[in-house]
């Protein structure tokens, strides 16, 4: 069926929630037999070490590059006039915004999509600092965070769009943008070899950035094909995960759309790959210290997430994905303030450790 029949049979709204939820279950599957986790790569690397988590999240990040520059390059898509590109941007924000879900993510032993897709498995501790997370992200929306979080967001901002985006910035050549997508790619390629990865976490690790890659084509399509503005976006979880709370919340007959449909496919997604691989298992909090910490490391993303316009994987992966400045801000602010709450707060004595569990990405 094409596009432009499946829109006419679902609509719009319909069909981009359709496409969400499909697209939203093969990251699940892929991000949960992978393990792909921000937290623990920034762990690894920080104590010195390039391994295994570093190895899957540098393979995820450089085939949603490698993938996104080369459709750019052949004309497939255009994404310049997506959001990250076009709007005005808050500098303020990603760095603060950066520092602040970096540290959550270490209290909370996840970033957002972390902890989506290990509340699926059966882990309560990630369900309930998923619910928070989302809770917190929909208060500094529109709620009674949102004051400080637009103050924070107008400390420093940049309207002038050619700022945006880093190729331009620095007035880099043409193809510049795919020339270093394939040295991120080769670079990836040679650390997971390197660290011996096991061909199913490889083939999740490139899956989960070829799902951003899909998630830029599909919605490139559909703004397209439809007769309504739809924005041309990929994958995050900071306000998708909002807005699905907010439809548990509302009346039925609630307008749905490409993210409301990620979420819950996310979910099943990493329900199924959990199930098959006999994975399931009910986690809980060992202490209410450790509830405390979870508590307060959903909030600090939720802000942090709103505060800079995108999470681990929105900004991280997909507003790299595009050069976008500030989604490389916001990175680097995650990676430093990750690295930085480790070292204060688990490099000596990491707590809050479920009995069984082998590794920080497995938290």
């Amino acid at each position: 069926m094409s596009l432009l029949a499946l829109m006419e049979w679902l609509g719009e709204n319909g069909a981009a929630a359709l496409g969400g939820l499909i697209i939203g279950t093969l990251f699940g599957v892929f991000a949960q037999r992978s393990k792909f986790c921000l937290r623990a790569a920034v762990v690894e690397f920080a104590r010195g070490n390039i391994g295994h988590k570093t190895s899957i999240w540098l393979l995820t990040f450089s085939a949603a590059v490698f993938g996104t520059q080369l459709l750019q390059f052949v004309g497939v898509i255009d994404l310049t006039e997506v959001r990250q590109l076009s709007n005005t941007g808050s500098i303020s924000g990603a760095l603060l915004g950066g520092l602040m879900f970096g540290a959550g993510m270490i209290l909370a032993r996840g970033c957002s999509s972390r902890l989506l897709v290990l509340s699926a498995t059966g882990n309560l501790r990630a369900l309930l600092s998923g619910l928070i997370f989302a809770v917190t992200a929909q208060a500094s929306l529109y709620g009674i965070a949102s004051p400080v979080r637009n103050w924070l967001t107008g400390l420093w901002t940049v309207s002038d769009t050619s700022m945006l985006n880093i190729v331009s910035l620095f007035s880099l050549p043409e193809g510049s943008s795919l020339f270093l997508g394939s040295a991120f790619l080769i670079g990836a390629l040679f650390f997971a070899f390197y660290n011996k990865l096991r061909p199913i976490v490889f083939g999740g690790a490139l899956g989960v950035g070829l799902t951003i890659v899909l998630a830029w084509v599909f919605n490139y399509s559909m703004a397209q094909e439809a007769f309504s503005v739809i924005p041309v976006k990929a994958v995050t979880f900071t306000g998708p995960s909002a807005d699905a709370l907010m439809l548990a919340l509302s009346p039925p007959g609630s307008q749905i759309d490409f993210d409301i449909g990620l979420v819950p496919g996310v979910f099943l997604g990493s329900f199924i790959a959990a199930f098959f691989a006999k994975e399931l298992k009910i986690v809980g909090f060992i202490s209410g210290l450790c509830m405390r910490r979870y508590i307060f490391g959903a909030m600090f993303m939720g802000f942090g997430g709103m505060l800079a316009g995108g999470c681990a994987v929105g900004a991280g992966v997909t507003g790299g994905s595009i050069f976008a400045l500030t989604a490389w801000l916001t990175l680097t602010g995650m990676w430093a303030g990750a690295a930085l709450t480790d070292w204060l707060i688990d490099r000596e004595n990491e707590t809050c450790l479920t009995t069984g569990t082998s590794s920080p990405a497995a938290t």
